[in-house]
């Protein structure tokens, strides 16, 4: 039987769906999810394997207007992406259809003709057939195929993935055939915490945070995975808000993180999460190498 595999770059503006996309393809948990945009920040890589084939998914952030070091990271970390791939993948939702930007974009990338382009019309269940049909005619001059999808309702991926198999090229399983992420486990555990930290505070806080694990340690005899976290922030006031009365926005982020961590990870887990501030820290490239974006 003949093996083919790829790498298929995600691409789209802030908040259109692409990470819990990503979720949905690979069957699990491994991009954070959150109403807020931009809310990842790394490439994350997601793999599909099935028995003739094996996709591999780049994850990667929406692409905006950088205000400061870490949006100058997240942009360049999202058009990087889009090269050396088999094929990219361009989400667009279709509550908000496609921006000013998405279409920048999307005539660049029509211009690499060696690279294979599809757009995917996500959240097709928050609308009805009459926008979906607006925001399709809208990207007609790309000439590309469309797939209507609800990554959330996981509408349309059957379909979806069938018109990626065909951009998939005969070659080695580059992964092996149960690994979902080569993302570290520090890595997705840190963004566990940060998923939960933004939905639980609100509007409060964007943006403003990060986190480090500092510690990841499986103790054998208590068959139990310690972890010990740092959820940044850049004031005082921020600080007082991620910890809660009594501490108890704190004690709800965590108790959240920690099932998902269960789930994951396949372990009991011992978290314990400490709130400091770091002023400014989205500009310092030394904190950002820190927090883990890579080529910061």
């Amino acid at each position: 039987m003949e093996f083919k595999s790829g790498f298929i770059a995600l691409l789209g503006s802030p908040n259109v769906g692409k990470s819990t996309l990503l979720n949905a393809l690979v069957g699990t948990k491994i991009a954070i999810v959150s109403k807020k945009p931009q809310t990842t920040r790394n490439r994350i890589t997601g793999v599909l394997t099935k028995e003739d084939y094996q996709m591999i998914f780049m994850d990667t952030p929406g692409l905006h207007t950088p205000k400061n070091k870490l949006g100058e990271f997240m942009v360049k970390t999202a058009e990087q992406a889009a090269r050396d791939v088999d094929a990219v993948l361009f989400v667009v939702d279709a509550k908000v259809g496609a921006r000013e930007r998405d279409m920048e974009i999307l005539a660049r990338l029509a211009k690499q003709k060696d690279v294979p382009l599809v757009i995917a019309i996500n959240k097709i269940d928050a609308v009805d057939e009459e926008r979906v049909a607006e925001v399709e005619d809208s990207l007609q001059p790309f000439g590309k195929k469309m797939i209507r999808i609800s990554a959330a309702q996981g509408i349309g991926l059957p379909a979806l993935i069938e018109e990626l198999k065909g951009y998939l090229v005969e070659g080695p399983m580059y992964y092996p055939a149960d690994m979902v992420s080569d993302q570290p486990e520090r890595v997705i555990a840190g963004e566990l915490i940060r998923e939960k930290a933004l939905k639980s505070i609100g509007k409060e806080i964007p943006h403003g945070i990060g986190v480090e694990i500092e510690k990841m340690q499986y103790d054998g005899e208590k068959e139990i995975l310690n972890i010990d976290a740092v959820i940044y922030c850049e004031k005082d006031s921020h600080k007082g808000i991620i910890i809660g009365a009594g501490g108890r926005m704190l004690k709800k982020i965590a108790s959240a993180a920690r099932e998902d961590m269960q789930m994951l990870f396949d372990s009991k887990v011992f978290l314990q999460v400490w709130v400091k501030v770091k002023p400014d820290w989205r500009n310092k490239i030394s904190v950002l190498r820190t927090l883990g974006y890579r080529d910061a």
